[in-house]
């Protein structure tokens, strides 16, 4: 009797366990597509991204170059300015691979990339092997450097100054 009490139990302890999602990784997209002022936290860890921005344009709306340092001073703070630098700089070297792939199969000189060019070709937007970056902060977007064919992280500002403001 003290089995079947204990068996009972164990399945309505562990029933409710599948009415919650997954905890797996996903794909999602930045719900932002340019340099707008959207200051809603997005959630990172375990999420990745598509969405890649035009450098020059990202800058025309304020955005500027995200550092690459780890500069905190905040015991508390470093673990994740560490991440966020990782996360951008193990983008741009999956990047990097895929075009030297791209540029070895080419039996002409490659010509350079531009941002379509680059998404097509490279990033392969909702496609099965199109790269899939680490999510950024809701400040942070990746973009397209055209001028030195490589992928950056861009801050903006105004999101940040928004955030503050909700606050």
């Amino acid at each position: 009797m003290r089995n079947i009490f204990h068996a009972g139990l164990l399945l309505v302890l562990a029933a409710p366990i599948g009415c919650f999602p997954s905890s797996s990784t996903s794909d999602t997209s930045a719900s932002s597509t340019s340099g707008s002022d959207d200051a809603t936290p997005r959630e990172t860890v375990g999420k990745t991204t598509q969405n890649v921005l035009d450098l020059e344009q990202a800058l025309s709306e304020g955005a500027v170059l995200a550092s690459t340092k780890i500069e905190s001073k905040n015991p508390l703070m470093i673990n994740a300015e560490a991440y966020r630098t990782s996360v951008g700089k193990i983008g741009g070297m999956g990047v990097e691979h895929a075009i030297q792939l791209r540029n070895a199969q080419s039996i002409q000189d490659p010509k350079p990339l531009t941002h379509e060019v680059f998404m097509a070709e490279i990033i392969k937007k909702g496609q099965p092997d199109g790269i899939r970056l680490p999510m950024l902060p809701y400040y942070q977007e990746y973009t397209w450097d055209q001028k030195n064919q490589k992928l950056v992280v861009v801050d903006f500002p105004a999101r940040i100054e928004e955030r503050e403001k909700q606050r």
